[in-house]
């Protein structure tokens, strides 16, 4: 993303999206582990709801932005959808995700609202998913690297 474009309210913007998430999150309760292990045993589909009202809004709004604006308000880049492959990673990534929440009870961007609301044991959680991070970010290199090697050609 090229910085050049964007407008000087751009990091206050996102702060300000950051923290209303945050409080989203703290008024919900779904900053509480204990609501979201309900929702897996389900116990309680609060959290339901709240995805599927923030899947409309976000749902709504891409779609209108996408119709009636040719570049992002706050960067200046133009609309583009970005294409993933599924693979193995997918698969494995997601899972080890999956498997995480349901554990801990939460989300990362959660996590960190629970810090917000004096949930502090959940600080566990999120050295875990630093741990989890840079082991992944350490494995990809060196996946990316060993693979770099055998692809190459001696240049005798």
């Amino acid at each position: 993303m090229s910085t050049a474009n964007r407008t000087p309210w751009f990091i206050p913007v996102i702060y300000l999206g950051g923290l209303i998430f945050g409080f989203g999150l703290a008024i919900s309760g779904m900053a509480k582990p204990e609501v979201v292990l309900d929702f897996l045993q389900f116990e309680d589909f609060g959290l339901l709801f709240v995805m599927g009202g923030a899947a409309v809004v976000t749902g709504i709004t891409f779609a209108v932005a996408t119709r009636h604006l040719d570049r992002a308000p706050l960067t200046g880049e133009t609309y583009r959808r970005r294409l993933k492959s599924f693979d193995r990673n997918v698969v494995v990534g997601g899972s080890i995700f999956g498997v995480g929440w349901g554990v801990s009870g939460i989300c990362p961007g959660a996590a960190y609202a629970s810090v917000g609301i004096g949930n502090y044991p959940i600080l566990w959680a999120i050295a875990g998913m630093f741990l989890g991070a840079y082991a992944q970010g350490y494995w990809r290199s060196r996946h990316s690297t060993d693979a770099e090697s055998v692809t190459e050609t001696p240049s005798d």
